[in-house]
């Protein structure tokens, strides 16, 4: 008779324990719906906190196997788009308004975490072996670490999934807790498929380019933008002003114990598509996709061209100064 208790308690315990849903199953069945699927599209929109501005964006990932993206980024406060489209092992990022393009040899999205594309989440919540898991009003939420080598002020992520693990929202957090990126997703078609052509850049060229014929822009540089943050014992030293029939350029040239320069020039489109080599990465800012180098980032926003350069800077700090420029942000 204790014999056949204690079976019948220890298969109710087995039964009990298989049907517990913890960290380790939601790990496995995320990683298996996104690795199952051959393409996919992610449709949402993205949101970039900077100190009491927010930036936002519709996004628009398209994914095939092998290791081809297209994403769109258009923000939401001017309409302008970017595209970071990867292609046969190169990664473009594309300004259509500008028919311009930044090339890239560059492992992107793997290198880092990116809080918008899937397998980039999947990599962050398999690879976290302290991820945690808990139910909250009917949402699993899974607690991980992240990973940007640029912005090493942003630590940790929430993803929040519904009952059958769909996906439907990613939070980034910074050090002292505060939420620095939001996704919100508004679908995902795992089943998604596309033209032979569609991840080549040749496709997008002629996109960018039947779109240029209708957005042909012309600016002028009025007066400087200045760098809301300049590191300790840093000033500005000179600003030239290069105004000519072809060139409308204003060079600040900062010095002291970390000294770099910023040329702001007024953005024109190319009347061909042009593509830029870049020895870098792709990195996004709040306003704009940046190409960040060893010692330099170039990046466009609201019509302006911004090349930043410095031999004593690290990337994360070159990001600071370009992000307290004066961009126009989406109001909360």
């Amino acid at each position: 008779m204790k014999k056949i208790i204690f079976l019948s308690m220890f298969v109710l315990l087995l039964v009990s324990g298989c049907g517990k849903f913890d960290i380790s199953k939601a790990k496995e069945e995320f990683k298996d719906k996104v690795n199952s699927s051959k393409g996919y599209e992610l449709k949402g929109t993205m949101e970039i906190y900077n100190n009491e501005d927010t930036f936002k964006y519709a996004i628009t990932v398209n994914y095939q196997k092998d290791d081809n993206y297209k994403v769109s980024m258009i923000n939401q406060n001017n309409d302008h788009e970017q595209i970071i489209l990867k292609d046969e092992g190169n990664v473009y990022v594309v300004t259509p308004s500008l028919n311009k393009s930044f090339k890239f040899e560059s492992q992107w999205p793997a290198n880092s975490s990116q809080s918008y594309i899937l397998e980039s989440l999947v990599n962050d919540v398999v690879n976290d072996d302290k991820a945690t898991l808990k139910e909250e009003k009917g949402k699993y939420i899974i607690s991980c670490l992240v990973n940007y080598p640029h912005n090493k002020a942003l630590v940790n992520q929430e993803l929040t999934f519904d009952k059958d693990m769909n996906l439907e929202k990613v939070m980034v957090y910074d050090t002292n807790k505060n939420v620095k990126i939001k996704v919100t997703i508004k679908n995902i078609d795992y089943k998604a498929k596309y033209k032979d052509d569609y991840f080549k850049l040749n496709t997008l060229i002629d996109e960018t380019e039947e779109k240029q014929e209708d957005e042909k822009e012309t600016t002028a540089l009025e007066e400087a933008i200045y760098p809301l943050y300049v590191p300790a014992n840093t000033y500005l030293k000179s600003e030239d002003k290069i105004t000519d029939e072809q060139t409308d350029r204003t060079i600040l040239t900062f010095k002291g114990d970390k000294s770099f320069i910023l040329v702001e020039e007024a953005a024109t489109a190319s009347k061909e598509f042009e593509i830029i080599p870049v020895a870098g990465d792709p990195l996004l800012l709040t306003d704009s996709v940046a190409a960040l180098s060893n010692n330099s980032l170039t990046w466009t926003s609201d019509n302006v061209e911004y090349y930043l350069t410095s031999s004593n800077l690290a990337s994360d700090e070159l990001m600071t100064i370009a992000q307290s420029l004066g961009n126009v942000a989406l109001e909360k």
